[in-house]
């Protein structure tokens, strides 16, 4: 999130228009500001003047300010993706609405606010402050984006701590110190292939310092500080139908957390920053080279295993384990639940399937044959709550006992 300059906005503001989902907008220049022409509250159309441009890729968002201290996300966005891959356009967030203005859904209503909606998480040190007498925001935040006190705490101890020159002071004056990787190692068991962690992880610092951004949630306080647990402060959305699918795979925006708690490599003691570096925003590794740190290339990056061409895309360990949904039409987001392919659910709960995903030429009974013909029929991954799920979501008769059964089952993860 960066103030609206030239410097900062990518967005063709040069005249260009967009005719979609009902509503009609222009984008154009008045010297240094950035101009959205577009039915307003009232339903008529008006200039509405840039305050903030909003992401970078694979697309930029634009808010604008209106009456109340209220910063509101307008519907239209800029593909910023290469021409080649069908980038550098306008197009509409959400092509199949037809929403009116006096719609709760409309640009200018509650459900696109950035001060409720996503403010805390684009922002250091976010305070929403909004008084109901006035109907109004009067939002404060120290530092836009994502800096160092989100994810480590107030900085003015560890100034203090630095300017001290008493480096063996414990714990630098942070308030989160995300210690939980120091001197660990994961050695590859020859017998199974996979890695074990030299000692368990007994807490969960840093997942509770990146589920406030990366899990679907409610805010119970807005005095969270980095370090303190997130159920202190948060209710995470649980394994609903509207979010997920009955077998736990991720269905509308779930931003990774809820997915990831339902892994196998959650229940052995991963953690965010083993694959991903959060300084940087990137992997550790590329393509299967990461997967290959925990998982023996000779045993899994072979087709015996994968059953793909070798170098194709099948072939990619993501393209089984980790399936992508697109969100916001441009922005496919992998599914981190780190789950096994299972057709044969498609075929009976009427989930998806990574297989399908790709061969959609053809049926899942196809796919769930060519799988247990591969692996056999007992190959049923870590997830085992999806017909239990389904039973309770379709009212079936046996739903309780199969519930019942998921709530005794130790092994079972406890998001499910």
């Amino acid at each position: 999130m960066l103030p609206a300059t030239p410097e900062n906005v990518h967005g063709a503001f040069d005249g260009s228009t967009l005719a979609d989902a009902g509503s009609k907008a222009r984008f154009s220049r008045a010297g240094d500001d950035f101009v959205i022409h577009a039915a307003g509250r009232d339903g008529k159309p008006s200039d509405h003047r840039v305050m903030y441009a909003f992401g970078v890729e694979p697309l930029e968002q634009y808010l604008v300010e209106l009456p109340g201290g209220r910063l509101q996300a307008v519907p239209f966005a800029w593909d910023s993706r290469a021409k080649q891959a069908g980038g550098q356009r306008w197009f509409h967030l959400y092509p199949d609405a037809r929403v009116s203005p006096g719609d709760p859904l409309h640009w200018t209503r509650p459900a696109q606010n950035w001060n409720h909606v996503c403010a805390d998480c684009h922002t250091t040190g976010f305070r929403k402050r909004y008084d109901a007498a006035k109907d109004a925001f009067d939002s404060h935040w120290e530092e836009l984006g994502v800096g160092c006190e989100s994810c480590h705490g107030p900085a003015s101890a560890h100034v203090a701590w630095a300017r001290s020159g008493n480096a063996a002071t414990g714990g630098m004056g942070l308030s989160a110190r995300l210690d939980e990787r120091r001197g660990v190692q994961w050695a590859i068991d020859p017998v199974t292939g996979n890695a074990v962690r030299s000692v368990p992880r007994t807490s969960a610092r840093e997942l509770d310092v990146c589920a406030p951004c990366h899990a679907r949630r409610s805010n119970l306080s807005e005095r969270y500080v980095a370090g303190e647990p997130f159920l202190d402060h948060y209710r995470p959305a649980l394994l609903e139908p509207d979010l997920y699918y009955a077998d736990g795979q991720q269905r509308d925006e779930v931003y990774t957390w809820g997915s990831f708690l339902q892994s196998r490599m959650h229940s052995k003691g991963v953690s965010c920053s083993d694959c991903h570096d959060p300084h940087a925003g990137k992997l550790r590794a590329e393509g299967n080279a990461l997967c290959a740190n925990c998982h023996a290339p000779a045993k899994y990056a072979v087709a015996s295993h994968h059953h793909h061409a070798e170098g194709s895309a099948g072939s990619q360990c993501v393209a089984c384990h980790m399936p992508t949904t697109t969100y916001m039409q441009v922005d496919p987001r992998h599914d981190h639940s780190f789950r096994i392919p299972r057709p044969d659910r498609s075929v009976t709960l009427g989930t998806p399937n990574a297989c399908n995903d790709c061969h959609r030429d053809k049926p899942p009974q196809w796919a769930a044959a060519a799988v247990e013909a591969w692996f056999g029929p007992d190959r049923k991954g870590f997830q085992t709550y999806g017909a239990a799920f389904h039973a309770a979501r379709a009212d079936q008769a046996d739903a309780a006992v199969l519930l019942a059964a998921v709530a005794a089952d130790a092994d079972a993860p406890a998001v499910a």
